[in-house]
């Protein structure tokens, strides 16, 4: 698929006007959202914007109050459609007293397969002992259980929660490439982060959610374009007085000697002529917090709700 544009295809994942309430609290209201296959689908928010009550809807855990929801075009109670998704929650709860290996080998006579030999080699790759018994594991190591189970059966739909959340670097790396491989290989991908940069780099679309409301969905390649920057550009010499008044997009400011550091709002192109001959040693970009990266989107979505 290409990033820069959403092309309909075969949808393997719908919610439709999805809506769940406990008690006085509505968790999710009125959601409608799809994930093609071949397509990564970010689902993003602050904690308790409603991503998880949204993915345990999906997956059958709790019904929904109004509104249905679907996969592979039924529903993941259904046994042989269970069978085809894998699924990372952002709780992972496990049998403690099973070693790995036991557990695993478990989920995969549930599906059909996969044989032990390709377990094991998900296992290597994200060093992962299954000779341990998961109560002897730290919690970095139980995510790892997790992730196995969800991508050793090459599923059609993947339902992802937090996934790679007490992860190191090297290993969230290399969850995101079993991720795109997925995905490269046809399958929908729901990916449910509250980590910009994560989803920035990984997801085709993304939808927005503020207090169960979608409040903005759209294609990354889109997205960056209206996406505020904060840069930090250093000079061989001081910055020249004047060189960053008045150009697009900029809306801070703040010198010190031969350091500026700006806000963009957009493009960086009119910023980056500005300075070219200037003498400029490094750019450093620092990711904005995702509420703050969004806080637009989020106000504009509870102006459209009062």
């Amino acid at each position: 698929m290409t990033r820069g544009a959403h092309v309909p295809e075969r949808t393997l994942v719908s919610v439709d006007g999805l809506t769940k309430r406990f008690g006085n609290l509505t968790a999710v209201k009125d959601l409608n959202l799809q994930v093609s296959a071949g397509e990564i689908y970010g689902l993003l928010g602050p904690n308790g914007a409603g991503k998880t009550t949204t993915i345990r809807a999906l997956l059958g855990f709790i019904n929904p109050t109004e509104g249905r929801v679907g996969v592979l075009g039924g529903h993941a109670r259904e046994l042989d459609i269970r069978s085809r998704v894998g699924y990372v929650g952002g709780d992972v709860t496990l049998d403690r007293g099973l070693r790995v290996r036991n557990l695993l080998t478990w989920y995969a006579k549930l599906r059909g397969g996969p044989a032990w030999p390709t377990i094991q080699d998900l296992c290597d790759r994200l060093s992962l002992d299954p000779s341990r018994k998961i109560g002897q594991l730290s919690t970095g190591n139980r995510r790892k259980v997790a992730i196995v189970q969800a991508f050793m059966h090459d599923p059609d739909v993947l339902i992802l929660d937090e996934p790679t959340a007490g992860l190191d670097p090297l290993l969230q790396r290399d969850v995101l490439s079993l991720v795109r491989a997925r995905r490269d290989a046809g399958a929908s991908v729901l990916y449910s982060s509250h980590t910009l940069p994560e989803v920035e780099d990984i997801a085709d679309r993304i939808g927005i959610l503020r207090r169960g409301v979608l409040v903005h969905e759209d294609t990354i390649f889109n997205l960056r374009d209206v996406a505020r920057q904060r840069l930090e550009l250093r000079f061989a010499d001081d910055v020249p007085a004047g060189l960053l008044d008045d150009v697009e997009g900029v809306s801070e400011v703040v010198i010190d000697g031969g350091t500026a550091r700006v806000v963009v709002d957009g493009s960086v192109a009119a910023l980056v002529d500005r300075v070219a001959g200037h003498r400029v040693e490094r750019i450093v970009s620092h990711d904005d917090d995702l509420e703050d990266v969004f806080f637009e989107y989020y106000r504009d979505g509870e102006k459209e709700n009062t």
